[in-house]
C-alpha cells in the first residue's frame, strides 16, 4: 500500500513472538493479525510510558511541596549580606 510514512521491518524474535502471543490473548478479536497486534502493543506501551511520566512528575511535585519551607530558619538572619560583605569588590 503506498504511503508517505516511514516503514519499519523487524524480525520476530522469541521475545517479540511471546509479546504478540500475549497480545493475542488480550485482544482475541484480532488474534490472527500479528501486525495489528504489534501495532496495539506499541500503542499500549506508549500509553503506559505516558502514564509513568505523568506519575513521575506528580511524585516530583509532591516531593518539592513536601520539602518547601523545610529549611526555614536554617541560616541566621542576614547571613547572605554578611557573606557578600566578605567578598572583595
Amino acid at each position: 500500500m503506498p504511503t508517505a510514512r516511514a516503514r519499519h521491518m523487524i524480525t520476530e524474535t522469541d521475545e517479540i513472538a511471546a509479546a504478540i502471543d500475549a497480545a493475542a490473548v488480550r485482544w482475541p478479536e484480532i488474534a490472527g493479525e500479528r501486525a495489528e497486534l504489534l501495532r496495539r502493543l506499541i500503542g499500549s506501551g506508549l500509553a503506559d510510558m505516558q502514564a509513568q511520566e505523568v506519575r513521575r512528575r506528580e511524585l516530583k511535585r509532591e516531593a518539592i511541596l513536601e520539602a518547601a519551607g523545610s529549611m526555614t530558619g536554617l541560616w541566621p538572619e542576614g547571613w547572605l549580606r554578611e557573606l557578600r560583605n566578605e567578598w572583595p569588590e
